[in-house]
């Protein structure tokens, strides 16, 4: 994993951790609904960003070198960077 990358995963992961803390309290503590909506909107977005994160990583390191290899493994790039955006319909 590239390190600026796997710096920066971390501490969105970090974030996130307690962004469900957080969440599981107003749970508990039978907070307004969409007070609750709005913190687990936030998270989605949160996860959204680190998977972007987790896709750039991809894309310059293992991508980049399916392609240059080709053939099978340049299809195996293909095919997961499709599932990646959930366009095979699995």
């Amino acid at each position: 994993m590239i390190d600026d990358i796997k710096k920066r995963a971390l501490h969105r992961t970090s974030i996130l951790e307690g962004q469900l803390r957080g969440l599981s309290k107003m749970i508990e503590s039978e907070d307004y609904c969409m007070d609750i909506i709005t913190q687990s909107r936030a998270i989605q977005r949160s996860l959204e960003s680190l998977n972007r994160l987790l896709l750039e990583n991809h894309l310059r390191t293992h991508v980049t070198h399916m392609f240059e290899a080709g053939g099978d493994d340049r299809d195996q790039a293909v095919a997961e960077l499709l599932k990646a955006f959930d366009f095979t319909g699995k």
